[in-house]
């Protein structure tokens, strides 16, 4: 707009001193003129009609304001030979011809709405938009040779507890699928997001994403339900204070602020809490980066137990977070990238109750708040309480259980990246992740997960545990980071998580349909269709570390836009 509208002056300026200066010269240079309106007809200011018109008027004016200058001037005496003398023309004559000029050329600018400044208030020039739309075909494989008496503990955890005494009732606790296959599943990824500059030092962004169920790792909705309405959930929602280029502190429901893969975190996942950050350039090839966060993955209820006098302990959990990284860019088209970083997941893992008497009407027990809020799949569990039998039916009286993690979590996670430029300017990416769970203690461990629900066993019955994880992946092709029409790359790697490494609740949801215990390749390629648009084909591999056969192949097909 402030493009079209200095234009604009600059043309009604120079028409105006044209006519004028046809009218004051002699010899009237129509050539100029004409050029000059049409030069304005190939800008945009005008429209053909409309510069016509006004050549034909300004002709026209300008040959009246000559005959009457000619008739009430006197008669100039001849000048010497190559002089130039020029001719008066009254004020009045000026003034309409640069009035009418300005009138029709900005009543057309403003019927056509480009050349109205404060049409829109202030605050509108300092809100932005984005959002993604991703459509997915996926298809889940079960091998046939898969156990199917694998419990599914997340469920467990919702809909009981769950009674784990068999000589008070025989039904089955819940069990995940594991040998039926699902195909072509269409599911839906929408995000809409806005971001306002508040000042050059402040930000505040809020997001929308779909959702089948408020899980932190996934934003895709699976469709049908009879055509049902679909749910929207606060994905993100953030301020964002910046005092420096190189320091950023952020607080509210945020991006990732760390380096890291889906091994340990979701891509989805969003983090909940406190961060600050810095990059600071050491070099003109080396810079330093570095997180530290706080963020509270639940709290507990402060009515728990809703039915009971005594109210529970508050069980806060949280999670800790420091990073230290840097990039260096040590030859041309190589950059080496690295970080370590130290996760401390504060009381995340489960607790034995005191001694709890269920049967004398007690409403719930004092660790039920430990069960984690949310969980995938693969870490060793305990039962959390301790209940008390009915001593007047001890072996029938029921003993209904919820399940908590075994192991305590603090995590190192150290990331590499390197990016190359090979040749014929095609690009490879090698990615490297390591982790390992310095709060598992083995022995410990195996003490808190006896029980009726004791899962990871081999098949002698004893628990089979592990405290790390790694991951390989490369990724080659005309970009990294796809973003045109015509840009491609191919990617292919391998995971192998063993079941204690991490907790299973916040890494990437499709490989093994998420959580830990698990081992297998990955493959798939992406292709630009479009600017902004990118067709994905992918294909996860995967079989348990430990425990009982269970194997899961999965395919996405994939259509990704942005905005």
């Amino acid at each position: 707009m402030i493009c079209k509208v200095n234009r604009l002056a600059l043309g009604v300026g120079l028409v105006i001193a044209s006519l004028a200066g046809s009218a004051l010269a002699q010899t009237p240079s129509q050539n100029a003129t004409v050029n000059l309106i049409r030069l304005l007809v190939q800008q945009g200011v005008l429209k053909q009609d409309q510069a016509q018109a006004l050549i034909d008027q300004a002709e026209a004016e300008a040959t009246q304001a000559r005959q009457t200058a000619a008739n009430t001037a006197p008669v100039p005496a001849p000048g010497a030979p190559g002089e130039v003398r020029v001719q008066y023309v009254p004020a009045i004559v000026r003034e309409q011809i640069r009035d009418q000029v300005k009138a029709e050329v900005i009543a057309q600018a403003k019927q056509e709405n480009w050349a109205q400044p404060n049409t829109f208030p202030d605050w509108v020039s300092r809100i932005t938009f984005e959002g993604d739309v991703r459509l997915r075909n996926e298809s889940r494989f079960y091998s046939g040779s898969n156990s199917n008496e694998i419990v599914d503990f997340a469920e467990l955890n919702n809909s009981g507890p769950y009674d784990v005494n068999p000589n008070s009732g025989s039904q089955l606790p819940p069990l995940l699928n594991t040998r039926e296959d699902r195909e072509n599943m269409l599911r839906l990824r929408a995000r809409m997001g806005m971001r306002a500059a508040l000042s050059p030092q402040w930000t505040a962004a809020i997001r929308l994403g779909t959702g089948s169920d408020s899980s932190p790792v996934s934003t895709t909705q699976t469709l049908g339900g009879g055509f049902d309405k679909k749910d929207l959930w606060l994905d993100q929602g953030y301020l964002n204070y910046r005092p420096t280029k190189e320091l950023s502190f952020t607080g509210g429901r945020m991006p990732n602020p760390f380096m890291s893969t889906d091994l340990l975190y979701s891509n989805d996942l969003n983090f909940d809490g406190l961060a600050g950050s810095f990059n600071h350039p050491l070099s003109r090839d080396l810079a330093m980066f570095g997180t530290l966060g706080a963020f509270p993955v639940e709290y507990s209820s402060d009515s728990a137990s809703s039915d009971g006098f005594n109210k529970e302990d508050s069980e806060n959990k949280w999670l800790y977070g420091a990073q230290l990284g840097a990039s260096w860019a040590f030859a041309p088209d190589n950059n080496i990238k690295g970080a370590l970083a130290y996760y401390q997941f504060d009381d995340i893992e489960g607790r034995r109750s005191n001694p709890c008497a269920i049967y004398d009407g007690a409403p719930a027990c004092d660790s039920d708040e430990t069960r984690p809020a949310f969980m995938q799949k693969g870490n060793t569990l305990m039962e959390l309480r301790d209940l008390v039998p009915d001593p007047s039916a001890p072996t029938t009286s029921p003993q209904p259980q919820f399940v908590g993690l075994a192991s305590e979590f603090n995590v190192l996670d150290l990331n590499l990246v390197w990016d190359t430029l090979l040749f014929d300017d095609l690009k490879l990416r090698s990615q490297g992740n390591y982790l390992v769970n310095l709060g598992y203690d083995e022995g410990k461990m195996r003490k808190r997960s006896a029980g009726a629900l004791a899962n990871n066993l081999d098949e002698n019955g004893d628990i089979e545990s592990g405290d790390s994880a790694w991951m390989l992946q490369f990724t080659l092709g005309s970009a990294l980071d796809l973003k045109k029409r015509g840009d491609w790359n191919l990617f292919a790697g391998y995971k192998y998580i063993e079941p204690d490494a991490l907790p299973d609740g916040f890494n990437d949801s499709s490989f093994h349909l998420g959580g830990t215990n698990a081992k297998g390749y990955f493959l798939g390629g992406n292709y630009g269709i479009e600017d902004n648009v990118l067709a994905t084909a992918r294909w996860l591999s995967s079989e348990e570390v430990y425990g009982a056969p269970f194997a899961i192949d999965v395919l996405q097909l994939e259509l990704n836009t942005r905005f």
